[in-house]
């Protein structure tokens, strides 16, 4: 009989729970698309932003709420309720008031973020107003699709999507590496010369785009006019580092073996190859450049993401227990405002991302440095609920630890390796991420490393100032003078 009185006191709980709760119903319009829906639909509200959507997550910190629905048809409705993956909280239990609403319903057919991914449908922005009242029903509908982006080539600026055979085979479609040439003025003028190539990797959520149409030359490194390159990075699932991994694909092998051969093919390179980027660029160049130092030529790394994990944002990966909470329970920072006053938190950007479930930075670290999991997704570093650090996917991010792996293969990399790399950091980076600098500094002296580490004043934007360019810039235009030289010798 208790058994009986408590399945029922049950089923009464779930029925209230679920029937009056707070609901949002959503649909799609056949005229942007006209075939059944499979996938995450993702709901962004926001009290100040009138564009909730492309809010930045994490550091803006805004209700949010997905659903998974399959074969959905247009104008089929699809309803938000408690049973929603939700930050901060369900549905029922959000703060009363007016907020802007969006709606995104995610093809995710290969564009970084859900909010501005080409070819996703979404809504106009809707005013609502939620009350105590929680048999309020809420209906949108999605009628507007994101479009994809055309490259206007000017005189020297030129687009180049080199065909990737491995990134094809890997994902099972027909997959490009994508960049920005932006020649040097010197290119008309002098048809027979041949010039060096200065790859420039964007930080997170840069994309080459913003070159279409830009009819700018190339600006030289001092004197000596260069070919810019400017790589993005930009997956579906971040970024991708041009780092090779189990759930992007072989991004390095495909940069170094595919695009690099097509661009010196179709443009006058004279084989020289220099690397520059900041923050997830920073980190990407130093990969490029540890991983393929026969390839590359000099690296100017700036503020790059962890570099090494006994200090990921001022968490030892290998020893602490919690993404969340550091030992005295007080909350991990992910941003500050010059490196020492609170912006946001671990716990919110983590739990937010698992709403908003792919292409933020997060789930782009787990994308690049995990295993793929049982659910053909990258496997996270902790548990989005409590911050609990999972040491088996631990384990897999070590070959990802440049630190790590400039120690244990020194002796190996070392003569393609020494006097290449410069890395440099502001003194007050918003993430943090001067801590690991310092640390891998420490190491490389260690190794007596021709490794050159600089920090400056300032924070992770305010650091590039024209002191800090001219002298990473040099630093390049010295690699280059060796090369030449080096060149020169063997002719």
């Amino acid at each position: 009989m208790k058994k009986i009185i408590f399945q029922l006191t049950l089923f009464v709980a779930l029925f209230c729970y679920n029937g009056f709760s707070q609901k949002i119903k959503v649909s799609y319009s056949s005229a942007v698309f006209n075939g059944p829906f499979t996938g995450n639909v993702v709901a962004y509200l926001s009290k100040e932003n009138k564009v909730p959507k492309n809010a930045a997550v994490g550091l803006d910190i805004f209700p949010c709420f997905s659903v998974y629905v399959k074969n959905i048809n247009p104008g089929e409705d699809i309803t938000f309720d408690d049973n929603a993956i939700s930050y901060p909280c369900p549905l029922s239990d959000i703060e009363r008031g007016d907020y802007y609403l969006q709606i995104v319903w995610d093809r995710n057919l290969g564009g970084r973020t859900i909010a501005n991914s080409a070819g996703n449908l979404y809504s106009s922005t809707q005013r609502i107003h939620i009350t105590k009242n929680t048999k309020t029903i809420f209906k949108i509908v999605a009628d507007k699709t994101i479009p994809s982006t055309a490259f206007k080539e000017t005189e020297f600026v030129k687009e180049l999507k080199a065909p990737s055979a491995l990134l094809s085979t890997f994902h099972n479609k027909t997959m490009t590496v994508d960049a920005a040439i932006i020649l040097p003025k010197e290119y008309y003028k002098e048809p027979e010369k041949k010039f060096p190539v200065l790859f420039v990797v964007s930080g997170y959520g840069g994309d080459y785009h913003r070159y279409s149409g830009n009819s700018n030359p190339a600006t030289a490194l001092d004197t000596i006019p260069v070919i810019r390159v400017f790589l993005d990075g930009s997956c579906s699932l971040g970024h991708c580092v041009y780092a090779n991994s189990d759930n992007n694909g072989p991004w390095g092998d495909a940069l170094t073996t595919e695009f690099i051969p097509l661009l010196e093919k179709e443009y006058r390179c004279n084989g020289a190859r220099l690397l520059t980027g900041h923050s997830s660029g920073g980190w990407t160049v130093l990969w490029l450049q540890t991983q393929y130092p026969k390839v590359f030529d000099g690296c100017w790394s700036s503020s790059p993401d962890p570099v090494d994990f006994r200090n990921f944002q001022k968490i030892n990966l290998y020893e602490d227990k919690n993404m969340f909470y550091d030992k005295d329970s007080s909350l991990r920072l992910v941003a500050t405002v010059a490196g020492v006053i609170p912006w946001a938190t671990q716990k919110t950007i983590y739990q937010m991302e698992n709403v908003v479930y792919r292409g933020e930075q997060m789930h782009s670290f787990n994308a690049v440095f995990s295993k793929k999991g049982i659910n053909g997704l990258p496997q996270s570093i902790c548990n989005s609920s409590t911050g609990v650090i999972d040491t088996s996917v631990v384990s897999h991010w070590k070959k990802y630890d440049i630190s790590l792996y400039l120690r244990n293969n020194c002796e190996q990399i070392k003569s393609d390796l020494d006097g290449k790399v410069r890395v440099s950091v502001g003194t007050g980076d918003n993430f943090l991420l001067n801590h690991a600098v310092n640390m891998l500094e420490t190491e490389m002296k260690k190794l007596n490393s021709k490794f050159k580490f600089a920090y400056y004043p300032g924070d992770h934007f305010t650091v590039y100032t024209p002191e800090y360019l001219n002298d990473g810039y040099q630093f390049l235009e010295q690699k280059y003078m060796e090369w030449l030289a080096k060149s020169s010798s063997k002719n």
